[in-house]
């Protein structure tokens, strides 16, 4: 499973993240000071860390020199939105800087981007008797293959990367059909329906009142 250390002094917004990328399929721990980070660093192995800027103890460009040598991969979130602390933080070798607040959609395609590109991210998604081969574009549901379209395959793959996470209307259709939504549009919503007739998720894929969906696991 891929390990994930989130570095934050504030600790709600440590629980709100470690919520959703847990609920993603990642395994999370979290801190809220920088010396205890690297303590943690040194003691355990991680697959990409989250990092915060301002932090008690040592602040995260102090913890960056640390992590550099280890060549783990580093997403800076903070609420530090000046170019030159972002420029700073880039070329310190962090993979990508996010300014919060920021949505937790968004931080979790960036987390797979960054893993992606390290080669970290599993190649095969599993929820249920549901399996979807991410390199060979490929679905089995119960060990018999799932026809989909480009675009029900695109919100299964959201939907299961994000379970039990309430995904927006709006969020959706942009990563799908790389399009705004349109609110009277129906689209997304007969695709969903489809979607949860050949998964049978009939129970599982839910709508969220004023939200969108939500994969329930």
């Amino acid at each position: 499973m891929i390990r994930i250390l989130i570095v934050d002094d504030e600790k709600p917004i440590c629980d709100l993240i470690d919520m959703n990328l847990s609920a993603a399929g990642y395994y999370c721990k979290s801190v809220q000071d920088g010396l205890a980070a690297i303590d943690l660093i040194e003691k355990e192995d991680f697959d990409l860390i989250l990092l915060d800027i301002m932090l008690p103890g040592a602040d995260g460009f102090d913890i960056m020199d640390y992590i550099k040598p280890l060549k783990v991969p580093v997403i800076f979130i903070t609420a530090k939105s000046d170019v030159r602390d972002k420029v700073k933080g880039l070329k310190l070798g962090a993979e990508d800087y996010l300014v919060k607040p920021f949505d937790m959609l968004e931080l979790a395609a960036r987390v797979e981007v960054v893993l992606r590109r390290f080669h970290k991210t599993e190649s095969i998604l599993r929820v249920g008797d549901v399996a979807v081969d991410l390199e060979a574009r490929k679905v089995t549901r119960a060990g018999k293959p799932v026809v989909l379209t480009n675009k029900e395959y695109g919100l299964l793959v959201l939907f299961i990367q994000n379970k039990n996470v309430a995904l927006f209307k709006e969020n959706l259709y942009e990563k799908v059909w790389k399009d705004e939504y349109l609110s009277d549009s129906r689209t997304l919503e007969l695709h969903v329906q489809r979607l949860r007739r050949k998964m049978g998720w009939e129970k599982n894929l839910v709508a969220v009142y004023k939200v969108g969906y939500r994969l329930e696991i």
